[in-house]
């Protein structure tokens, strides 16, 4: 079901009505439904948010991060408007998973990404459980040519390339993607040997998937892994950039489905955001698996909020198309 966001999740500190280089993210963001939203020219952003944690329910993992949009919303809503006075961020509402649907859910949740790409307008979707991906690339997929070239960089303690035969979840999403389209490829970071068993290594070789194990990302490695990655993006037409928040030490984001006691440090992810998310060839970015209800103090939603929006000041502001 598709359901417009309610006024209350964009509201925040006012430090001035009238001079717009006081304003905050509250003041400027509009709330239109996707019908609702023009063409533009101009580089604007759409956000959509996804309720749904009906794949960690399915993948036996800890459920709430249906609430994370909601939360992240709130979280978003003060930090400052750094954009230019004429750029607009539309947040076009929800997609709610009803009756256990995941499947129907992650097709409206597509249709909502196709439409803003059609507008021209760089995507930021909020999850929900990492189930919101495969929505996510259906969007992406039926917006571009059947040939076009997707190259998808998931930050992530996990493969997710788990068997779908009985049912999909949040583990089989990359799975079904690279079986089903030959011309998509995975590059995903963060990988943690304690989080995958080894049938999954070997279903990342037998895939091609490219991938860097947690404990590969040190300040030592870091120019190899920028260099590995900007070939990847050179290479394709497109690039889907996805987020987990259990790559995250759970340290710095306790509020997740699968905390990580050796996950990454936040610094290293938001490296790999400001990277990807400043290519000419990224247009759209997901961030998935907060979960409110296991927060400590908010500092997960918080976290996810600063990365959301380093994704946005990247989209928004770099040159190029």
């Amino acid at each position: 079901m598709y359901t417009m966001t309610d006024q209350k999740q964009w509201k925040g500190r006012i430090d001035s009505t009238t001079n717009p280089s006081s304003f905050r993210l509250h003041q400027k963001v509009k709330r239109l439904a996707i019908n609702d939203v023009s063409a533009s020219q101009q580089k604007n952003a759409g956000i959509v948010g996804f309720i749904c944690d009906e794949g960690v329910r399915r993948n036996q993992g800890r459920v709430g991060a249906a609430n994370g949009p909601n939360a992240l919303r709130g979280a978003l809503a003060s930090l400052p408007w750094t954009f230019d006075e004429q750029q607009e961020i539309i947040d076009v509402g929800n997609i709610l998973c009803l009756n256990h649907a995941l499947e129907d859910a992650q097709q409206e949740l597509g249709e909502i990404v196709q439409g803003l790409r059609a507008k021209n307008m760089q995507c930021i979707i909020l999850g929900g459980g990492h189930e919101t991906l495969y929505g996510h690339y259906l969007g992406v997929r039926a917006a571009l040519q059947k040939d076009a070239r997707i190259g998808i960089i998931n930050i992530d303690a996990h493969f997710d390339l788990r068997p779908y035969d009985e049912q999909t979840s949040s583990g089989t999403m990359f799975r079904q993607i690279l079986e089903q389209d030959p011309h998509t490829d995975y590059f995903v970071l963060g990988i943690q040997r304690y989080g995958n068993t080894q049938e999954l290594f070997d279903k990342a070789h037998e895939l091609q998937v490219k991938y860097v194990l947690e404990e590969q990302m040190t300040a030592d490695n870091n120019a190899h892994i920028m260099n590995d990655l900007q070939q990847f993006m050179d290479n394709h037409d497109y690039i889907l950039l996805t987020l987990c928040m259990d790559v995250v030490n759970t340290a710095y984001a306790p509020g997740v489905s699968a905390p990580s006691p050796f996950g990454l440090d936040p610094k290293t992810v938001r490296a790999v955001i400001q990277k990807v998310a400043s290519h000419p060839h990224t247009h759209s970015f997901d961030i998935c698996e907060v979960n409110p209800l296991l927060d400590e103090n908010g500092q997960t939603v918080k976290l996810g909020a600063y990365f959301v929006y380093d994704a946005l000041n990247n989209l928004l502001r770099r040159n190029g198309s």
